[in-house]
């Protein structure tokens, strides 16, 4: 487990289909402890939840990113959060649903981006310091130190998915978390803006 923020861990799962790390994402905020986007987790990594009292609640970005989201919620009996817009579109069975512009447990706001891989992509936004932005397919990064989008063909059409993007522009950030690739901590918004500026 790595510290990126206070009260913010990472850990990675190198995915060998994708060549990129998978990245879950452990807060401690407030007094809710929670699991953002999981990909597998070593024994060292569920022993660090464990010892902090466990799990409250996890929260998935996006269709794509349940990953192991299900087996963790069974294991840590904790409540499942999911965008509404890609609910039925899962596998799952959240606690429930969340939408745009909602406030969620550990003063996360909810940022819903149009115009992406899936109709219910979700920034989550933390007012914590310098501001915290945590991404799943909406951006990834890809050269480390820089974002970018996916591969075009991912989106049915790539110039509105940049656009539906720019939203994340209006929000003070200093760091973005990313769940593919490498986070960015300090001077994160000027790599999002070159990401869009491409």
């Amino acid at each position: 487990m790595k510290q990126l923020l206070s009260g913010i861990w990472q850990w990675s799962w190198f995915s060998d289909e994708k060549q990129i790390d998978f990245n879950g994402l452990f807060l401690n905020v407030g007094e809710h402890k929670i699991l953002i986007d999981p990909p597998p987790m070593t024994a060292e990594v569920s022993t660090f939840i464990r010892r902090q009292g466990g799990l409250d609640y996890i929260i998935v970005t996006n269709r794509d990113h349940a990953r192991e989201a299900e087996t963790y919620q069974a294991e840590f009996r904790c409540q499942m959060l999911v965008p509404d817009l890609d609910a039925p579109h899962m596998d799952l069975k959240p606690t429930r649903t969340f939408k745009d512009g909602e406030l969620l447990p550990g003063g996360i706001w909810v940022i819903q981006l149009n115009h992406q891989k899936s109709l219910g992509e979700s920034a989550l936004y933390i007012q914590q310091g310098k501001g915290v932005l945590i991404v799943g397919d909406a951006l990834i990064g890809k050269p480390s130190g820089s974002m970018s989008l996916l591969a075009p063909e991912k989106y049915s059409d790539v110039t509105r998915a940049r656009e539906g993007l720019r939203r994340l522009l209006k929000y003070n950030f200093d760091s973005i978390l990313v769940g593919d690739g490498a986070s960015i901590i300090g001077e994160a918004k000027q790599a999002v803006e070159r990401a869009l500026q491409a």
